[in-house]
C-alpha cells in the first residue's frame, strides 16, 4: 500500500518522491525547484591550506539551503581510510609510486560515489574536494564527466599570503586526524613540506589553453576573481555567492522582536505592537547590546511595527527590510490555531504533513520564505558585524543557514521570544552562545505532532499548541 502510494504521489515534472501528499496540497503548495537541467561537479582546485575545504563546506551549505541537493565528496577523507596511519609528508611525494597509486584509486572511488549520489539519490551538485593540481587528474575528472553527461565548473583558490596560510594550518589542519598526538611545531613543519611536495607538479588553470572550461579562480581569499565561461543559472549563483563570502571575523546577532500584543493573545502574524513586557525586553537589549560594545554595528528589521520598536530602543540607526517581515499566513492572518484548526481543519493538517512546503492560501511557505530571504543571507554574507531583529520563521530559516539544518528541521527550530543567539563563525561551521535577557514572554513554539492526519480529531490536532494568556 506504502508503495503504491508513493508511486501515485509522484511528481513527474521534479522526479521527487513526496509520499504524503495530498492532490490539493500538490495544486497550491512549494515544490523543489530543479536549477539544474543535468547534473553539476564542482571541482576544488589549489594546494593545500589555500581554504578549498571551507569553500567546500560553505558552498555546499547555501546550495541545499536554497534547495538545491548537493554533497561534498572530500578525496582526504576517502585517502585517510584507505591509510589507516600517516606516517608524514613523504606519502605526498610525486616520486612515491605506491602512494600515488593509492591516492588515484581514492579520486576514482570518490567518483563512483559521486555517479551513485546522482543517480540513486538524486543529487544535482557534487562538490569534489581535493588538490586536483595536475592537469592529469583534471583530464581523468572531465572525461568522468562527460561520459555520464555531467557539467563541471572548476573552483581554483590561489593564495602567495603567507599570514592567509598560516592562519589556515593553524585553524584547520593541526585539528586533521592526520595530526592527531603530534607536537604541534612538528605538524606544521610536516604540513609545510606536505605543500612543497604539491608545488612541484602543480599546474595552475591557464587563462588561454582552459579558455573553453569554465572556473572562477580566487585570489587570496577574495581579493580578487577571475570567472571564465559561466554555463547556467546554477554556476551564476554560485559565483554570485563566491565572490561575496569572506573570512573577516565578525559576529551575527539574531533575535526576534519584543513580545507583541498579538503574541498574547496567540494569534499569529499581523502588525501590532509591543506587549509592556515586549517593550521591556525591548531596553533590555539596548542595554545588552550596548555592553557587547561591537564596531561598526549595524542593525536591520523588517517592515513591522513590533521590530522597529525594538530596534528604536537600541539607539543605534537601523535599516528595514521588507524581505525580513514575517512569512505571510494568507487566510490565516491573525487567527489563532484553534480558530485555524475549527475553520480550516484540513489546512491545519496539511500544513503539519509538511511544514516545510505547506503555503497557506493567499500565504507563502516556509520554502518561498527561504527564497525571499536570500538576498539578506547574501548581504550577510558581505556584512561584519550586525544584529537582525525579525521574527519567528524568519529567524528559523536564518539559523537553519548558518547551522546547516535540512528543511525537515528547519520549520521546528527554537527561536524562543527575547533571547539573542550570538552567531560566532568558525571554520567549518558557526558557534552558538543562547542569551536569554531575563524578561519573560509568552512561548510561541509548537513541536511537531506525531499524528498528521486530515481525519484527526481537534483535540488531538492542537496537543502541541502553546498556551497563551
Amino acid at each position: 500500500m506504502a508503495h503504491l502510494q508513493s508511486e501515485l504521489t509522484q511528481n513527474p515534472l521534479e522526479k521527487i518522491w513526496v509520499p504524503w501528499m495530498s492532490s490539493k496540497l500538490r495544486r497550491r503548495g512549494s515544490s523543489v525547484p530543479q536549477f539544474t537541467n543535468s547534473p553539476t561537479m564542482i571541482v576544488m582546485v589549489g594546494l593545500p591550506a589555500r581554504g578549498k575545504t571551507y569553500i567546500s563546506k560553505k558552498l555546499t551549505r547555501y546550495l541545499n539551503w536554497i534547495g538545491v541537493p548537493t554533497k561534498v565528496f572530500n578525496v582526504g577523507q576517502y585517502r585517510r581510510e584507505a591509510v589507516q596511519a600517516y606516517k608524514n609528508f613523504e606519502f605526498f611525494s610525486p616520486d612515491n609510486e605506491e602512494a600515488m597509486k593509492i591516492r588515484k584509486a581514492c579520486a576514482l572511488a570518490a567518483l563512483k560515489d559521486v555517479s551513485a549520489y546522482f543517480t540513486q539519490d538524486h543529487g544535482q551538485v557534487a562538490v569534489f574536494d581535493a588538490t586536483n593540481t595536475t592537469r592529469e587528474r583534471r583530464e581523468i575528472i572531465l572525461s568522468f564527466a562527460k561520459e555520464n553527461g555531467y557539467k563541471v565548473f572548476f573552483v581554483e583558490s590561489i593564495c602567495d599570503d603567507p599570514e592567509v596560510i598560516a592562519e589556515n594550518i593553524k585553524q584547520v589542519k593541526l585539528s586533521s586526524p592526520d595530526y592527531i598526538n603530534c607536537d604541534k611545531e612538528e605538524a606544521v613543519k610536516d604540513f609545510l613540506k606536505r605543500i612543497e611536495c604539491y608545488k612541484v607538479t602543480y599546474v595552475s588553470l591557464d587563462d588561454d589553453r582552459d579558455r573553453n572550461l569554465s572556473y572562477i579562480k580566487i585570489f587570496n581569499a577574495g581579493i580578487r576573481y577571475l570567472v571564465n565561461r559561466v554555463q547556467d543559472h546554477i554556476q551564476s549563483r554560485i559565483v554570485y555567492y563566491l565572490m561575496n563570502i569572506h573570512v573577516t571575523p565578525r559576529t551575527i546577532y539574531l533575535c526576534r522582536h519584543g513580545e507583541s500584543e498579538l503574541n498574547l493573545l496567540g494569534r499569529i502574524g499581523g502588525d501590532s505592537g509591543l506587549s509592556p513586557r515586549g517593550n521591556k525586553f525591548a531596553a533590555a537589549l539596548g542595554k545588552y547590546i550596548r555592553g557587547q560594545c561591537i564596531l561598526d554595528l549595524k542593525i536591520w528589521t523588517s517592515h513591522m511595527k513590533r521590530t522597529i520598536q525594538t530596534a528604536e530602543a537600541v539607539g543605534v540607526p537601523y535599516e528595514q527590510w521588507k524581505a525580513l517581515n514575517e512569512i505571510d499566513a494568507g487566510v490565516c492572518e491573525e487567527m489563532t490555531y484553534e480558530e485555524i484548526q475549527e475553520h480550516h481543519p484540513e489546512e491545519f493538517a496539511l500544513r503539519d504533513q509538511d511544514k516545510y512546503r505547506y503555503r497557506y492560501p493567499k500565504g507563502e511557505s516556509y520554502e518561498d520564505l527561504v527564497q525571499r530571504l536570500e538576498p539578506v543571507i547574501m548581504e550577510l554574507e558581505r556584512q561584519e558585524n550586525v544584529l537582525v531583529i525579525c521574527h519567528q520563521a524568519v529567524m528559523r530559516c536564518l539559523l537553519a543557514y548558518f547551522l546547516d539544518k535540512s528543511a525537515d528541521e528547519l520549520p521546528y527550530l527554537k527561536c524562543p521570544l527575547h533571547t539573542v543567539l550570538k552567531l560566532t563563525p568558525v571554520a567549518y561551521g558557526c558557534k552558538v552562545e543562547s542569551v536569554f535577557l531575563n524578561i519573560e514572554a509568552v512561548n510561541t513554539h509548537r513541536d511537531k505532532p506525531v499524528n498528521v492526519s486530515v481525519d484527526r480529531d481537534a483535540e488531538d490536532a492542537l496537543l502541541t499548541v502553546p498556551e497563551h494568556i
